[in-house]
Formats: structure tokens, sequence, C-alpha cells
């Protein structure tokens, strides 16, 4: 059985609505330390979408349930699932909300040039450190190697990734990573930089753009409110 949480994010309109119009056609499948659920969530706030949560937890094994299983048969989290379609990996359902929700704060920018910076950054995250770092990976290692083996494993590519970041960005930054609005490439690096930080406790001091990026993230409402800390299904006696 998945936990259900729901929660309502930035409702338009006023005055009293009906129930059936309270309930959000959205609904997203999460686990609260998931980065690449973070991602999703910091979409969908900032578009300013309502979703439904429904927690899935990752150490209980309940991704790999039947129930799950059908919605995603890789068994990972997110899954977005909006009427009749349903749609899984955070990329391509960043993508999806772009398409149908373009004008709710777009998450690409009209210069072909930097467009293309903030897929190369999106796609260093997702394809040559998130997967290198994630609970499956880990265990893996854990279970062929040895518990102390994680750590160096991860915080290994981590580094790698974040100095292959710093040189494709430095040219680039503004507020954000690709200027001053936040973009897809934000996206994708504040749930990584969270993690590299309160996971695996990195020594950002190499990496000052990233870090100055990190606390610009830290003062937008739509990241906050989707940081693993304050999701419903949170172990953290610090939730709120």
């Amino acid at each position: 059985m998945f936990l259900l949480h729901l929660t309502i994010r930035k409702a338009s309109g006023s005055g009293e609505k009906k129930e059936s119009e309270l309930k959000p056609e959205l609904k997203l499948y999460s686990y609260w330390r998931s980065s690449c659920s973070f991602r999703v969530r910091i979409a969908l706030n900032l578009k300013g979408l309502k979703y439904e949560y429904k927690a899935v937890n990752l150490l209980k094994g309940e991704q790999f349930s039947p129930e799950f299983t059908k919605l995603n048969p890789i068994g990972y989290v997110p899954v977005l699932v909006d009427g009749d379609l349903v749609l899984s990996d955070s990329f391509a359902i960043l993508l999806y909300l772009e398409e149908k929700y373009p004008h709710h704060h777009p998450l690409l920018p009209q210069d072909l040039h930097k467009k293309s910076i903030n897929f190369q950054a999106a796609n260093i995250v997702s394809s040559s450190i998130q997967p290198l770092q994630n609970l499956a990976t880990l265990k893996y290692i854990e279970e062929k190697f040895s518990p102390d083996k994680q750590l160096a494993f991860a915080k290994h590519h981590i580094e790698k990734g974040f100095v292959a970041l710093e040189r494709l960005l430095k040219d680039f930054t503004g507020r954000f990573a690709t200027g001053d609005e936040v973009f897809l490439a934000d996206l994708f690096l504040a749930p990584q930089i969270h993690s590299a930080i309160k996971r695996f406790k990195m020594d950002m001091t190499q990496f000052p753009v990233l870090s100055r990026l990190n606390e610009a993230y830290n003062k937008i409402p739509a990241f906050q409110d989707a940081m693993p800390e304050k999701q419903p299904d949170t172990p953290l006696t610090s939730a709120s």
C-alpha cells in the first residue's frame, strides 16, 4: 500500500470551490529524498500546478510492487499521471509539462544557445551524476564490495560532474544558471547540490558557481516548498 498525501499547490482564483474542482488532475508518485522527484516538484510549483502527492517508500521496496510497476516497469520514481497519461522519468515529465503548460513559467529560454546549455547541464546531472549516487547503485556497491566504498564512490562522481558544471556554466550564469531567470538547468542543479551537501557532505568551497546558485535557490519559495524535508513522507523530525 502506498502512503497517500494530497497537496494543493498554488490554486488560482478566489471564493469557494466545489470538491470536484479542488481535486487535482495531476498525480505525482514521489519519494521525499529522490532528487529526480525533487526536480518535478519544483517544476509543478513554478508552473502553479496543483497535484496529488503519492508517496512511494523506496526503502520498503514499494517501487517494486505490482501496483507501481504497472505505472513504471523499471521501478523508479517519479511517475506523473495526468488523466489517462502515465509518464515516468523526470526529464520526460518536465518536457511534457513544458509542452502542455508553456505559458506557466517557461522552463526553456528562447535563445538557442542558452537552451542548449540548459540541456547540457541537465544531462550532466541526469546522466553522469545522479545515476551513480542513487539508492540502487549504492546498494549494489555495498553488496558487491563493502559499505565503506559507497560514500567514496558517490563523492567521486559528484565531484567529477560538478567540475564539469562549473566549467560549462561559468560564462553563462546570472542570478541563476543561464541568466536571471529560472530555467530547466536550475531544476536539475538545485536537487543535486542539495543532495551533495545534505546527504553526501560534499565540500562546496571548490565549486563557487554552484555554491552561489545554491544560495539563490534557497530564496525561492517554489524551490523551498519542493525540498525533501518539507514533503509529507519525510521521516525527518524537522519537517514542517
